[in-house]
């Protein structure tokens, strides 16, 4: 019926998000969600180009980076894919994701990501571990990194501007600046304090 893969996916995924009443988030995630996957590269790819050309405006792109599991993240491949889909991807960045390989626990600091990301995204979910315990510090980090780009976003509107001074922290990395080794650091003083009250529990 169709005459190629992207395609077939636009029209289904077109028909859906306006069954659905075209909700305000709706994500597709393409069969070519990261660098390595298209052929020859992003922004040559037919698939992205059809998928960017024929998904409907306000459905959303799931993309990964470079990679499934990104090492780093770069403005100019974000620039590069946004240009093909024709809007901004959604991260969805399995920096931490630990399914492929249970034997693996990832603990560190977020990390490898550009400054300056936020206004080339439009969304970032973070695949975490499997263990729930061991992604305190894999979020809390975030957080430090989320806070540090909304400080540093060069023209933030009103509301994002009340977002940064809700999400403020004096405790956390100078404004506009974003330190792994400090986030991390941070992380681990509240990961210890939120054990030690757990232990502090009737039963524990």
């Amino acid at each position: 019926v169709f005459p190629s893969l992207a395609q077939a996916q636009a029209s289904v995924t077109n028909e859906v998000y306006q069954e659905l009443g075209q909700p305000s988030i709706f994500l597709f995630c393409p069969t070519e969600y990261c660098s390595s996957l298209c052929s020859p590269s992003p922004s040559q790819s037919c698939y992205l180009r059809t998928l960017g050309q024929e998904l409907l405006p306000g459905i959303g792109v799931i993309w990964t980076g470079p990679k499934v599991v990104s090492q780093e993240l770069s403005a100019a491949l974000l620039e590069e894919v946004e240009g093909v889909l024709q809007r901004r991807p959604v991260i969805w960045d399995n920096l931490y994701a630990n399914d492929y390989d249970c034997r693996r626990v990832f603990l560190g600091p977020y990390t490898g990501r550009a400054p300056g990301l936020m206004p080339g995204i439009r969304g970032l979910l973070l695949n975490p571990n499997c263990e729930l315990q061991a992604n305190f510090i894999p979020i809390h980090t975030l957080g430090s990194w989320f806070q540090s780009e909304l400080r540093s976003c060069a023209h933030p509107d009103r509301a994002g501007m009340e977002t940064a001074a809700a999400l403020g922290d004096s405790r956390g990395p100078q404004a506009g600046s974003y330190s792994p080794q400090e986030a991390l650091e941070l992380a681990l003083l509240d990961w210890v304090a939120e054990i030690n009250q757990q232990a502090l529990e009737p039963g524990r």
